[in-house]
């Protein structure tokens, strides 16, 4: 029986209920086996059968270079770089989703796949479907992948590269729900893995958006990929989330033949901590405060906002959105900025040099 969609306005059925119960409730005499590990990283499981995982990584930090590998893996159920692939013969597909490169880029990423698992080029390989929907909308794109995976046999593991291409508004809350749902859903409906790629803000290294967010809570495993800090030329990946054991960071390059290609015996740099926003001295606050807002009083929490990013960058703290929120929460708190319906000010006021400035010098006092 198929179920319609739920509408809170409109009580549910005993049908449709029965229904839904019986695959929700739990009972501790069931039998539950282990999902099939079918994706590792030098030991450790980043990918099983019903679970969904994701790459992460900003610009040109060779994200698809290292989906690559993780493709080559599961064709040829091998390892390639540090990934080695498990999948049951029954799950020997893979069904690759771009949304974003033309066909002509899309065709290089596929025969990069090919050649990474040994595999001619001049062939098509009838385990590797590889599907460009750079010209469909983000409903349509949602719509073909589900009825690829309910009419096609035997995927075992989906690639969709570009996850904010199946949204409108990578930040709205109620989109980013429902894409992760139907993540969810796809995996555990058709017995799969999805792997998808997100980019990573410019600012910070925090997923994009609101989907980034939710990606985060509900992924079985968050790669993050990052170009070398000395080497403009090697990329680093390593686990930003992982529910199993964490691996060992390694680092690859692109070869004269245009394969990413292990370093060996490269030791992944640990990132320089960036001071945090709270933890400047009180000049520097300040400093970046007076600029925030030189003109006056800030109407609007977005505005609020922008004026925070436009102070801080001006003496060398530039930051992303969710930083902000997060210092201008911290300032509040504090008193520092206060607000008055929609007005933002701030509490010491903006003087001129032959204003008399009132002695609030235990405004900054972070202990109060």
């Amino acid at each position: 029986m198929e179920t319609r969609n739920y509408n809170p306005s409109e009580p549910m059925t005993k049908d449709e209920f029965r229904v839904i119960w019986q695959s929700i409730h739990l009972k501790v005499t069931d039998e539950y086996t282990v999902p099939p590990e079918t994706l590792r990283v030098n030991g450790s499981t980043i990918g099983t059968l019903g679970n969904f995982s994701a790459s992460t990584g900003k610009a040109k930090s060779k994200k698809t270079f290292n989906v690559s590998a993780i493709v080559a893996a599961a064709l040829a159920n091998r390892e390639v770089l540090c990934y080695s692939a498990s999948f049951p013969q029954d799950k020997r597909k893979i069904l690759y989703i771009d949304t974003e490169q033309s066909k002509f880029h899309c065709q290089k990423v596929m025969k990069r796949i090919l050649r990474l698992a040994e595999l001619p080029t001049d062939a098509d390989c009838p385990n590797l479907l590889f599907v460009a929907m750079r010209e469909l909308s983000p409903e349509k794109r949602k719509t073909v992948i589900d009825y690829m995976l309910s009419n096609i046999e035997g995927i075992g593991l989906v690639i969709i590269d570009g996850i904010r291409d199946l949204m409108y508004d990578i930040n709205n809350p109620t989109e980013s729900t429902e894409i992760i749902n139907m993540l969810m859903r796809w995996s555990s409906s058709y017995n799969l893995h999805i792997h998808t790629v997100l980019h990573l803000n410019k600012g910070d290294d925090n997923t994009r958006g609101h989907i980034g967010t939710e990606l985060n809570n509900k992924a079985e495993t968050v790669l993050q990929v990052t170009k070398c800090q000395t080497d403009a030329n090697i990329s680093e990946v390593k686990a930003m989330h992982i529910r199993d054991k964490d691996f060992e960071p390694f680092a690859f390059r692109i070869n004269e033949d245009s394969l990413p290609e292990l370093v060996v015996g490269y030791e992944c740099q640990q990132k320089t901590e960036r001071i945090a926003l709270t933890e400047l001295p009180d000049e520097k606050h300040k400093e970046a405060l007076c600029i925030a807002f030189e003109k006056g009083d800030i109407q609007g929490y977005n505005n609020l906002i922008v004026a925070l990013k436009h102070g801080y960058a001006s003496i060398g703290f530039e930051r992303g959105r969710n930083t902000l929120v997060t210092l201008n929460k911290w300032l509040m708190s504090r008193d520092i900025i206060v607000k008055h319906d929609k007005t933002y000010s701030l509490a010491w006021g903006i003087y001129s040099e032959n204003q008399h400035k009132p002695n609030h010098q235990n405004l900054f006092d972070y202990d109060h």
